[in-house]
């Protein structure tokens, strides 16, 4: 039995060549690669406006995002609280000077200090 004919919507006939520095090629080629998809893939959903896909986030990392979401979060109710007059000045203090300590600490998690 033989193979069904594609439709012509489908197949790829045409080629295009691109000329490119060893920098740019490196750039090209290091995005495609965080995304796991191949240059030529990354080149022809970028050029047509086709979505890219996410960029998966290790597991190690994912913990700092939630924590730094935490922070966002918090902040944004003691601002709350702040603008509505509902608040204690040394409770507001200790409570920024924890968040801080808890930002510190992940962004020398992230550099690796």
């Amino acid at each position: 039995m033989a193979r069904p004919k594609k439709d012509i919507r489908s197949i790829r006939p045409i080629q295009v060549n691109v000329r490119m520095s060893v920098d740019e090629y490196l750039i090209l080629s290091n995005n495609a690669g965080t995304l796991g998809i191949g240059i030529p893939d990354y080149v022809r959903r970028k050029s047509t406006g086709k979505s890219l896909p996410r960029v998966k986030v290790l597991p190690e990392n994912r913990k700092l995002f939630v924590e730094l979401s935490r922070i966002g979060n918090n902040i944004n109710q003691l601002v709350k609280k702040t603008h509505l007059g509902m608040y204690d000045a040394q409770g507001l203090q200790k409570e920024l000077m924890e968040l801080k300590g808890v930002q510190d600490a992940i962004k020398s998690n992230i550099l690796g200090k």
